[in-house]
């Protein structure tokens, strides 16, 4: 190894290198035959320039907290044999490498983000999230538009895949080609470096998705697999004959049957082998047994953590780890995954943290999101109980949902959001909903029914997904506008509904996320199925273009845009003043009516003092009120924080249809 200039730390000293273990049952010898690969690059960057000393002995301490953890639990995940320990040796030097990759401004947002890990959690923090193609056309005309997301507020954007994917349908942009390369028809990688750079200094984190479920068929990986090469085969789930097959699809559901019926399909047109495709046939699943694949893949995600990403979605992770005679979702291995991938983001790029998207049963969302495995998650639950809420009237499963499921480990968050780029699932517990004396499964089709316009009381103006005969099971597509009846009903219930709903993901803690456009009140796209390359995806009706009539109007407060533009800035300019939103602390209220939804959010009042903010919506169409003795564990004043009005709490609390009040309150 090379030796360091005279007076370098004795840190970095060089030392020589131990032999390689030929398992990984000793993992301080593992961890030292890692290390000394890693100290050979970081001698090599110091000596250049590239780095300083300080940062080099930074990564190396961060390498001795995190390499020993990183090590157990590939021991327990893929077994000792010696394989496994070559492969987990050369990672050492890889972690290094990746590391030394990182610009100097990303460096120092690590050291920033060492200091302040729960950023996150801020009370400023908002979220939006668009197609780059469909919002700004490409990745200049977005740079051209951070003025705009400036006014708006937002503070991390989240760029649906904008890789590099098969020509035609190629589910949104999540059958990745290339992981390492940028659509050409948006623009370029260093384009996408670029525009994390101008983000970052306006103080907008850049959140990319991490599509570590499968790859497209037509990545490299893929192509070398299809060809016959025996390594890259072993990156994908392939067997020769449908007797593999046949036994997994026992016990694994159908997740786009539209597409293909079960979870295989054949790797080519006249080839007799079987390729794992979970979701759609484009869509090959790789083979997270094989840790070769763990290691190719954390580089690919340590790439695009240097390309400036700093918040890495992972999608579908409830599906990485396949074991015959189960679900194939949610097994101990795709945690242990997860918390591997977090081990070499701790130490190779420790400011990029992980949003889950794990779309299952609300107990197996929960057990994503730790500060070890993903740090902040999608809030599945919360998103289609609001719009439950608003179908039914009443505000029963949401109350419950809020009060018993929201709670997570500290230095977490929920992402709250109203709708995204996906269908609409309704993921509550039947369990849950048989305790209120609810059917799920019918409960399920009402909601498909209500949104799809097939109700009689219906308001909103929604399109059906995926369509499961077999099981009745589908799920439901719109822009927020659409599905809150702002051109089926009466346009004032309409935008009451939208700003209702936004209101309940801003204040339950967390970060609020957009959907771009919903702020602008877009409806659906009437022409998304002229487009051939949509593939028959109705998802489609709700990733619409830019809406320019509606930017044009958002500061006109007589048009619906700009009646809800106007709206969602007040709430986020309350929001931003409320001290007591900071972090993540919430507590039920139960309102004592079924129309009306009720939560607390303790902390601290501008002033130091304990105080409590009381957030109550109507969801209901006609007037609610809370009464006085429902109230009375607080003061009898109170601050009404959205119309800074004073109110007597011994008079109760009316509250119009689709409205909502932040109320501060002293607890008696």
């Amino acid at each position: 190894m090379h030796s360091l200039p005279a007076g370098a730390a004795p840190g970095l000293s060089s030392t020589p290198a131990p032999d390689r273990p030929s398992d990984l049952n000793n993992t301080a010898a593992v961890v030292e035959a890692a290390k000394a690969g890693a100290l050979q690059h970081l001698e090599t960057l110091v000596a250049a320039g590239t780095v300083q000393e300080p940062e080099a002995l930074d990564f190396l301490r961060r390498f001795d907290l995190h390499y020993p953890a990183l090590i157990d639990l590939v021991r327990r995940t893929y077994g000792s044999d010696g394989h496994v320990a070559s492969v987990m040796v050369d990672l050492g030097a890889a972690l290094a490498r990746s590391w030394g990759e990182r610009s100097a401004d990303l460096r120092a947002l690590d050291r920033r983000r060492s200091d302040a890990p729960d950023w996150f959690l801020a009370r400023d923090q908002l979220g939006g999230v668009c197609y780059v193609d469909r919002w700004a056309g490409n990745l200049a005309g977005l740079r051209e538009r951070i003025p705009y997301l400036e006014e708006l507020g937002l503070t991390y954007l989240h760029l649906m895949p904008a890789f590099a994917v098969p020509e035609g349908n190629n589910d949104g942009g999540y059958a990745v080609s290339s992981y390492r390369h940028v659509d050409p028809r948006v623009g370029t990688m260093e384009e996408l470096a670029e525009l994390s750079r101008d983000l970052r200094e306006r103080g907008i984190s850049l959140v990319v998705d991490f599509v570590l479920n499968h790859t497209a068929n037509d990545h490299e990986w893929a192509k070398a697999a299809r060809a016959g090469d025996p390594t890259f085969q072993n990156y994908y789930w392939i067997y020769p004959d449908r007797q593999m097959p046949d036994a997994f699809e026992r016990t694994t559901r159908e997740i786009f049957p539209d597409d293909h019926p079960g979870s295989f399909t054949p790797v080519a047109p006249g080839d007799p082998r079987w390729v794992w495709t979970t979701f759609h046939d484009f869509q090959w699943d790789l083979n997270w047994t094989n840790p070769e694949v763990l290691a190719a893949m954390a580089g690919e995600m340590l790439f695009l953590a240097n390309q400036g990403a700093e918040v890495l979605r992972f999608d579908a992770v409830a599906f990485l780890w396949k074991e015959l005679g189960t679900s194939c979702e949610s097994l101990p291995q795709a945690h242990w995954i997860v918390q591997m991938l977090n081990r070499v983001c701790r130490i190779a790029a420790p400011a990029t943290i992980f949003k889950s998207e794990a779309i299952v049963h609300p107990d197996e969302v929960v057990q994503y999101i730790h500060p070890d495995e993903c740090q902040i998650s999608y809030n599945p639950l919360q998103m289609a109980l609001t719009w439950e809420a608003l179908a039914t009237r009443k505000g029963v499963l949401l109350n419950d949902a809020i009060a018993e499921r929201h709670g997570l480990p500290p230095g977490t968050a929920w992402v709250n959001y109203v709708r995204s780029h996906d269908d609409i699932g309704w993921t509550f517990s039947d369990e849950d909903a048989a305790r209120r004396g609810i059917d799920g499964y019918h409960h399920r089709r009402f909601l498909n029914d209500f949104y799809t316009g097939r109700f009689p009381d219906s308001f909103a103006d929604g399109v059906a997904f995926q369509y499961n005969p077999k099981t009745g099971d589908a799920r439901v597509c719109g822009t927020t506008a659409s599905l809150a009846g702002t051109t089926t009903d009466h346009p004032s219930d309409g935008v009451d509904r939208v700003l209702l709903a936004h209101g309940i993901a801003m204040s339950t803690g967390g970060l609020p996320l957009l959907y771009l456009g919903d702020e602008l009140a877009q409806t659906n796209d009437p022409d998304w199925h002229l487009d051939p390359a949509n593939g028959n995806d109705s998802r489609w009706a709700h990733r619409p273009y830019f809406p320019e009539t509606g930017y044009a109007q958002r500061t006109d407060s007589t048009t619906v845009p700009g009646r809800v533009f106007q709206g969602l800035k007040h709430l986020l300019t309350v929001r931003e003043q409320v001290t007591e939103f900071d972090g993540a602390d919430l507590i039920g209220f139960d309102p004592r009516n079924e129309h009306l939804v009720g939560y607390q959010r303790p902390g601290l009042d501008p002033e130091g003092w304990p105080s409590v903010v009381l957030c109550l919506a109507n969801v209901d169409d006609h007037p609610h009120r809370v009464e006085a003795l429902t109230l009375s564990g607080f003061e009898r004043e109170a601050v009404s924080l959205l119309d800074d009005k004073i109110l007597d709490l011994a008079q109760g609390v009316d509250l119009p249809s689709h409205s909502m009040v932040w109320l501060r309150v002293y607890t008696r």
